[in-house]
C-alpha cells in the first residue's frame, strides 16, 4: 500500500496542472496582458508598490511550478500549494504578481497573460503575436499580514535582531525596517543587535535591513517563546557584476532566428541586462530582451556586432562582443576553392642552387556555417557547422632519390564542426627555488578542480564560453602565497603549457595586539614604500568576538621595484570601469596579509587598519591624487576598489617626528587578503607581434599558441634604458595573426613607459629579432623612422654574452597623420580591431624558435595549432582528433658535431597502408653540456594504434638513419627484448639505419621511448620532449642529457675531406672529368622533375 502513495501524489499533481490548462477565466474576473493583478485593480492601473497597500501584507517568495509546453505557460494556485505546501500562500491572496524569469513584465516582452490572485496565472500560446510564444513565467502573491500595524499591539512582546556578515561578523549602523511597515523601526548596534518592543510574536513576518555598501537583505521572523521573535540577517558587500558568459559569434541566413545570451553574477545578482547593435541600444519593448536576445526573421541589416550590458547595485559590467553575419539568399558560407597553404618540402625536394620548395597544399577558411534549422532558441548552437575539407587529391612529388606522396586539399564545405576543447597544461614552481609546488589545490573560480603533481604539472580544461581563466593555486602546507593567474589560452582548442611562479610568504612576525604594530611594505635596498599600521585591539575573530594576546603575522610584499617579482604577481591587474569595461591599473606594490593566532589554523580579522604610502616614492604626474587601495577578487581575478588615500595631515604626530610626508587609505583585512596600491590608467596602447618557425621570418610559418609577455616599465628620470619599476604585464597566446597585447604609452615623451616583451611556447624560449650594431628594419619588422623613435633593443645588445630571450622598447604612442606610425607595430586603445587584424606586411616585432633544426612533414597535412584543421583520412599523422598520442625516441650519437636524425613513418601491419607513408620527422641532436663528443637527438614517430577508421590496430614501420657517416653500435637491452617478440616485416641488417615496428604499449624511459597523450597534440609534443631531453618518464628539462633513457646509439665520423677540382684534375683527370658530367647530368635531372611537380612554389 505504501508504494502506491508516490503515485497516487503524482497523478494529484498532474490533476492540479491539468486543471489549470483547462480552467477558463469565466468564475471571477481576471487581468489580462499585465503583471500585477488585485482585487481592486483594473486594466491599465500601474502596479502598486509595496507602500501603496492600506492594509499590512508582504510578497511571497517566487513559485515556478510549471514550464512553457504545448499549450503555454500555467502556474495554478493550486498546483504552487499542492508542490510547495498550502502554508507557502494565505488562504485569500490580495495580489498575483508575474514575471519572466528573466524579471521582465509581460507588457515589457508583449505578451498577453491572464492573472487571477485566487486562481493564478496562465499565458496560451495561441493568444500571442504571430511568431511568438510564451515565456517561462514565475509568480508570487500578497497576503495580509493579520493586523494593522497602527492597531497590532503587544506591549509585552519584543523582537530580538541581529545583522551580521555571512561570515558571521556583525554589522553595526544597519536600518532595519519591516516589509510590510515603512520607515526604519531600529538600528543595529555595536554588537550587530537590535531590539524592538510591541512585536507581536504570533506575527511571522519578514524583517530587512540594508546598510550602505551592502545588499539589502531580508529574513523572517520566528518565534522563540510566549513573548518574544527573533531573527537573523545577513548582508553581503555589494560587489560589481562581472560576466560569466559572454555572447557568442553565429552565422545565419536571411530568414532564420538566432538568440545570443549572457548571463552575470555579482552581489545583489544582475537583473537587469541591456543589448547592444554596434554600439546603439536595443528598444527593450521591441525585442522583449533579458538576459537573453532572440531575433527572428533575420533581416540583413541586422549583421554586425552585438554585446550585452549586466547591472546591480554595485555598477555594470559589459560583455564581450560577439559577431553576427547574415548570409543572403544563396550566398555560401564556405567557398568551395581551398585558400593558399604553403608547406615546407625537404631539402632534397627543392632545385639545385635554389632556396627551399613550398608546395600549396591548400587550406579552408576557419568560418562558420549556419545551422541546418538556425532558429534553435537555447544559447547553444548544437547543430554547429564549418567550413572545413570535403575533399583529398593525391599528388606526387619528385624528389633526388624518392617519390614523395602528398594529399592536398581539392575542396572544402560546410561540415559538423569538431567541439573546440581549450587545454591549459604548466607546471607551479617556487620563484625563489625552483622546486615545485607539490599537491596544491587547483581552483578554478572558487570550485575546487584538482590538485597538481609530485612535480607540479596541472591541466585544465577550459569551460566553454569561458573568456577569462582564472585560477587559484593553494599550497597545502602554507608556506606560499595563494598564487592567483589568469591564464591565457586559444579559444579555438589548441593547448597552451605556462609555468606559474608561487611567491613565498615572508617569515611570520609575532605582535601584541593590545598594542600599536607597524609592519614595513617593501625590502629591497631602497626605502619601504610605505607600512601598514594596526592600531591596538583592532584584531577579532571571525565571528566577530574581540581578540586578545600574541598574533603571528606574515605580510608579503610584492615590489616592482625589484623587476624579478613581476613572475610571481598574482592576477593581471584589471578592473571593471564605470563604463563597465575591464581597464588596466599600474600598480606600485602589492600585499598579501596573513593573521593567524600562534600554533591556530583561524585566520583572525583587523580592521580598521591603516595602509600609509611614502609619497616620495609617488614620481608620475598625476598618480598621487589617483592612487587608490584595491582587493582581489579571487572569483573573477579582478581588483575592487577599497579606498582612497588622502595626504597625512601636517599636524599628524608621526609627521612632526618624520621628514616623509604619507599618504594614507584606510581598509578591513577579513575574508580578502590580498591588497594592491594602483592607479587607473588611460595613457593606452596596444603591441602587435608575431612568432615564426625560423629566423627567415617566412609569413606562412608563423607558430600559434606561442605564450608572449609584455611588462610596462617605469624608467628612471633621463634614464630610459635603466627602468626603476615594472607597472603591470600582460599575457596573450598568438593565433593565426599574431598576437596584440595591452601596454601603457605616452605620445608626448616617447621614453615616459617602456616595454619588456618575451616569448615561450612550452618551454622553450624564442628569439628576437636581433639589434646589434643598429636594428635594420627588415629583421626587426618595423619601418623607420617609427623604429628609431621606439629604441628597440635585445637583451644582448650591450653584452652578447646575455641571453637573447626578449627585447625592450619605448611605448611610443603613434602620432596622427604622421604615415610611417600609422600601420604598427604600435596601436592606440581604440584600434584592437585594426591591430588584430593587420595584414602580416604592416610593421610588427617578430619572435623566432631557437629550436629550428627540425622538419616534419605529413601526407595528409594538419596545422597542430588549429585542431579543427584536422581531416579524417587512413593516412592522417594523427588518426583522433579528441585524442592526440605523442611518442619520441631518444637517439645518442657519439661523434665530433651535432647531427640531424630522420624518422620515415610508413604503414606495417595495415593492410590499406602497409608500405604507404605516413610523415618525416627530422631532429638535430643536441649537445652534451657535460659529455663533450657526445650529443644526443629526441626523433618524433607515428605512434602505432588504431587508424582514422578505428577498425583495425597498424603497427607503424619506421626507420630512424642519421644523416652522416654513422653506424650503430648498441641498442636497449630493454628495447631489444621488446622488438624481438614484433620484428619487422623484412628485417634489416643497415648498420647505417634502426628499423622497429613501433610498438603499442607506453613503453617509457627505461626503453629510451617516450609518450604523452593530451587533447593538444603541441602540448603533447612538447612534454613529450622534455621528458625525453631529461631522460625521465615524469621530469621535465631544456638541458640535453645524452646517457639517460636512450634507445638507440650511433656512432658517426667525419669523412675524409675531398681534394679540390684542381688537384684531382691534376692526379687522375679522366675520373675527376667524368664526376663532373655525372654531376651535372644528376643536376639536369633533377631541375627537370622538380619544375613539372604540381602546384609547386620555390623560394628565393
Amino acid at each position: 500500500m505504501a508504494s502506491l502513495l508516490p503515485l497516487f501524489c503524482l497523478c494529484v499533481a498532474v490533476a492540479h496542472l491539468a486543471g489549470a490548462r483547462d480552467a477558463t477565466p469565466v468564475e471571477e474576473p481576471t487581468g489580462i496582458a499585465w503583471g500585477l493583478q488585485g482585487r481592486s485593480l483594473h486594466p491599465g492601473q500601474p502596479s502598486p508598490t509595496l507602500e501603496d497597500w492600506e492594509e499590512a501584507s508582504e510578497w511571497t517568495s517566487w513559485f515556478n511550478v510549471d514550464h512553457p509546453g504545448g499549450d503555454g505557460d500555467f502556474e495554478s494556485l493550486a498546483a504552487i500549494r499542492f508542490y510547495y505546501g498550502p502554508a507557502r500562500v494565505c488562504q485569500r491572496p490580495l495580489a498575483l504578481e508575474a514575471r519572466t524569469t528573466d524579471w521582465a513584465l509581460p507588457s515589457a516582452v508583449g505578451e498577453r497573460v491572464h492573472l487571477n490572485p485566487t486562481r493564478g496565472f496562465w499565458c496560451l500560446n495561441r493568444e500571442q503575436p504571430r511568431g511568438r510564444r510564451c515565456s517561462n513565467y514565475h509568480v508570487r502573491f500578497r497576503c495580509p499580514l493579520g493586523c494593522s500595524p497602527d492597531t497590532c499591539k503587544c506591549p509585552d512582546h519584543i523582537l530580538l535582531g541581529l545583522v551580521v556578515t555571512p561570515s558571521g561578523r556583525p554589522l553595526s549602523g544597519a536600518r532595519v525596517s519591516l516589509r510590510a511597515r515603512p520607515g526604519t523601526i531600529a538600528t543595529s548596534d555595536a554588537q550587530g543587535t537590535f531590539r524592538v518592543p510591541g512585536f507581536c510574536a504570533s506575527n511571522q513576518a519578514n524583517v530587512s535591513a540594508q546598510m550602505d555598501g551592502f545588499s539589502v537583505g531580508v529574513a523572517q521572523a520566528q518565534a522563540n517563546g510566549t513573548n518574544s521573535t527573533v531573527v537573523t540577517i545577513v548582508l553581503d558587500k555589494l560587489r560589481k557584476p562581472y560576466l560569466v558568459k559572454h555572447p557568442e559569434s553565429r552565422v545565419r541566413e536571411a530568414g532564420q532566428n538566432v538568440t545570443f545570451c549572457c548571463k552575470a553574477s555579482g552581489t545583489p545578482m544582475p537583473k537587469k541586462y541591456s543589448w547592444f547593435h554596434n554600439g546603439t541600444l536595443l528598444d527593450r519593448r521591441e525585442h522583449g530582451y533579458g538576459a537573453h536576445l532572440e531575433l527572428r526573421g533575420l533581416r540583413p541589416d541586422q549583421a554586425g556586432i552585438y554585446h550585452c550590458k549586466a547591472w546591480n547595485e554595485a555598477g555594470a559590467v559589459r560583455s564581450g562582443a560577439a559577431q553576427l553575419i547574415v548570409l543572403a539568399p544563396g550566398q555560401p558560407a564556405c567557398d568551395p576553392r581551398p585558400q593558399e597553404h604553403l608547406i615546407k618540402l625537404p631539402d632534397d625536394c627543392s632545385q639545385p642552387g635554389r632556396g627551399p620548395a613550398y608546395l600549396d597544399v591548400g587550406l579552408c577558411p576557419d568560418t562558420r556555417c549556419p545551422s541546418p534549422a538556425g532558429s534553435s532558441p537555447r544559447c547553444g548552437d548544437p547543430g554547429s557547422r564549418c567550413c572545413s575539407v570535403r575533399r583529398l587529391e593525391s599528388r606526387e612529388i619528385h624528389c633526388s632519390s624518392y617519390i614523395l606522396p602528398v594529399k592536398v586539399v581539392a575542396e572544402c564545405g560546410c561540415q559538423k564542426c569538431l567541439p573546440p576543447r581549450g587545454l591549459v597544461r604548466g607546471r607551479v614552481v617556487a620563484v625563489d627555488s625552483g622546486k615545485p609546488l607539490r599537491f596544491a589545490r587547483i581552483l578554478l573560480g572558487q570550485e575546487p578542480i584538482g590538485f597538481t603533481s609530485y612535480q607540479g604539472d596541472f591541466t585544465i580544461e577550459v569551460p566553454p564560453s569561458t573568456e577569462r581563466l582564472v585560477v587559484t593555486f593553494v599550497d597545502p602546507s602554507g608556506e606560499f602565497m595563494d598564487t592567483v593567474r589568469v591564464l591565457p589560452f586559444d579559444p579555438r582548442g589548441a593547448g597552451v603549457y605556462h609555468e606559474v611562479k608561487a611567491m613565498r610568504k615572508r617569515a611570520p612576525v609575532m605582535l601584541d595586539a593590545s598594542q600599536s604594530n607597524t609592519i614595513p611594505l617593501g625590502d629591497s635596498e631602497e626605502a619601504p614604500l610605505g607600512e601598514l599600521v594596526l592600531p591596538p585591539g583592532s584584531f577579532r575573530h571571525a565571528d566577530g568576538k574581540p581578540y586578545a594576546g600574541t598574533v603571528e603575522a606574515r605580510v608579503t610584499f610584492v615590489d616592482p621595484r625589484d623587476l624579478t617579482s613581476a613572475a610571481a604577481a598574482p592576477s593581471d591587474l584589471r578592473f571593471v570601469d564605470g563604463d563597465g569595461e575591464l581597464a588596466p591599473l599600474r600598480t606600485y606594490g602589492m600585499f598579501s596579509v596573513d593573521l593567524r593566532a600562534p600554533g591556530s589554523a583561524e585566520q583572525l580579522h583587523a580592521g580598521p587598519v591603516a595602509v600609509r604610502v611614502a609619497a616620495d616614492q609617488i614620481r608620475m604626474a598625476g598618480h598621487m591624487e589617483a592612487l587608490k587601495l584595491w582587493s582581489l577578487n579571487p572569483e573573477n581575478g579582478l581588483w575592487e576598489e577599497e579606498s582612497g588615500f588622502q595626504r597625512e595631515g601636517s599636524a599628524a604626530p608621526r609627521v612632526r617626528r618624520e621628514e616623509r610626508v604619507f599618504l594614507v587609505g584606510n581598509t578591513e583585512i577579513r575574508e580578502r587578503r590580498l591588497f594592491n596600491l594602483d592607479v587607473p590608467e588611460r595613457r593606452r596602447c596596444f603591441v602587435k607581434v608575431r612568432a615564426y618557425v625560423n629566423d627567415k621570418f617566412s609569413p606562412s610559418e608563423q607558430v600559434e599558441g606561442v605564450v608572449v609577455t609584455l611588462v610596462n616599465l617605469e624608467p628612471a628620470p633621463g634614464f630610459s634604458a635603466n627602468p626603476r619599476a615594472w607597472g603591470r604585464f600582460d599575457s596573450v597566446v598568438t593565433g593565426p595573426n599574431g598576437a596584440c597585447l595591452p601596454a601603457f604609452c605616452d605620445a608626448d615623451r616617447p621614453d615616459a613607459y617602456t616595454a619588456f616583451i618575451s616569448a615561450t611556447l612550452g618551454g622553450e624560449e624564442l628569439e628576437p629579432a636581433p639589434s646589434r650594431p643598429r636594428p635594420l628594419p627588415a629583421a626587426v619588422g618595423v619601418a623607420q623612422p617609427y623604429l628609431d623613435r621606439l629604441g628597440y633593443r635585445r637583451t644582448d645588445h650591450d653584452d652578447p654574452a646575455l641571453k637573447r630571450n626578449g627585447f625592450r622598447i619605448n611605448l611610443a604612442k603613434p602620432r596622427p597623420g604622421v604615415p610611417s606610425e600609422a600601420s604598427g607595430p604600435v596601436y592606440p586603445w581604440r584600434s584592437l580591431r585594426e591591430c588584430q587584424e593587420a595584414p602580416v606586411n604592416a610593421s610588427h616585432f617578430r619572435f623566432s624558435r631557437v629550436e629550428a633544426d627540425k622538419y616534419e612533414y605529413n601526407v595528409v597535412p594538419f596545422r597542430e595549432g588549429t585542431p579543427a584543421s584536422w581531416t579524417g583520412d587512413l593516412l592522417s599523422w594523427w588518426p583522433n582528433p579528441q585524442e592526440f598520442r605523442a611518442c619520441f625516441l631518444k637517439v645518442k650519437i657519439q661523434g665530433p658535431q651535432e647531427y640531424m636524425v630522420r624518422a620515415h613513418n610508413a604503414g606495417g601491419s595495415h593492410p590499406h597502408t602497409r608500405g604507404q607513408l605516413y610523415g618525416l620527422r627530422d631532429a638535430r641532436s643536441v649537445r652534451d653540456p657535460e659529455r663533450p663528443g657526445i650529443s644526443a637527438a629526441c626523433v618524433e614517430f607515428k605512434c602505432s594504434g588504431m587508424l582514422f577508421d578505428q577498425r583495425q590496430v597498424d603497427r607503424t614501420l619506421v626507420t630512424v638513419t642519421p644523416q652522416g657517416s654513422c653506424h650503430r653500435v648498441a641498442v636497449n637491452g630493454l628495447l631489444q627484448d621488446y622488438l624481438a617478440r614484433h620484428p619487422p616485416p623484412v628485417p634489416s641488417d643497415d648498420q647505417a639505419a634502426f628499423t622497429m615496428l613501433a610498438p603499442l604499449d607506453p613503453l617509457g624511459h627505461n626503453y629510451g621511448i617516450y609518450t604523452v597523450t593530451d587533447q593538444s597534440p603541441r602540448l603533447a609534443k612538447e612534454i613529450a620532449i622534455g621528458r625525453c631531453f631529461d631522460g625521465s618518464s615524469d621530469g621535465f628539462s631544456r638541458e640535453m642529457k645524452a646517457d639517460a633513457g636512450t634507445a638507440i646509439t650511433f656512432q658517426c665520423r667525419e669523412p675524409p675531406a675531398r681534394p679540390n677540382l684542381f688537384q684531382r684534375l691534376l692526379e687522375s683527370p679522366a675520373s675527376a672529368l667524368g664526376d663532373i658530367r655525372r654531376e651535372m647530368g644528376q643536376a639536369a635531372r633533377a631541375q627537370t622533375r622538380a619544375t613539372s611537380s604540381f602546384r609547386t612554389q620555390t623560394g628565393q
